[in-house]
């Protein structure tokens, strides 16, 4: 499915340019498309985003629906709140990813992959100069499918 709509961008040179925009690609998609990272790296990115959701690591945005607490152990903890098996074992391989990726490497993946961020705003946001996050978010990526065990 596509939603494309229209945007007006700005050029390096300061010349605006009306471009037309898909809403529901992700910026993997977009640089894969491109090809400025591999199908190795497409899917190394595409796991820690699925790692990412499963693990419920992004913010929540509406109230909390879970029914509440049943019954609270003597000492105080309840046991309906540990999280799912699926959650644990999500969070431990992101926490993993990310480990592997080195502490350099984590801003510029966490906003592209998990944030969904595009790359150009990411560099911005991170005081780094133009076409110098691709080149991280590449070594970031090798890193992640070399631990997730990509061919």
């Amino acid at each position: 499915m596509r939603e494309l709509v229209e945007r007006t961008i700005e050029d390096i040179g300061g010349v605006q340019r009306r471009v037309m925009v898909n809403l529901t690609e992700s910026p993997m998609a977009w640089l894969a498309s491109r090809g400025h990272v591999d199908t190795r790296q497409l899917e190394a990115g595409e796991r820690l985003r699925s790692d990412y959701e499963t693990a419920a690591l992004g913010p929540r945005v509406t109230m909390r629906w879970d029914a509440s607490p049943a019954a609270r152990t003597p000492g105080g903890v309840s046991e309906r709140l540990d999280p799912t098996l699926a959650q644990i074992a999500a969070r431990r391989r992101f926490d993993g990813a990310v480990a592997a990726a080195g502490p350099g490497l984590v801003d510029i993946l966490w906003r592209v992959v998990c944030a969904g961020e595009g790359l150009g705003p990411a560099e911005k946001a991170l005081g780094w100069p133009s076409r110098a996050g691709k080149l991280v978010l590449c070594f970031a990526l090798d890193r992640v499918a070399d631990f997730y065990g990509i061919r």
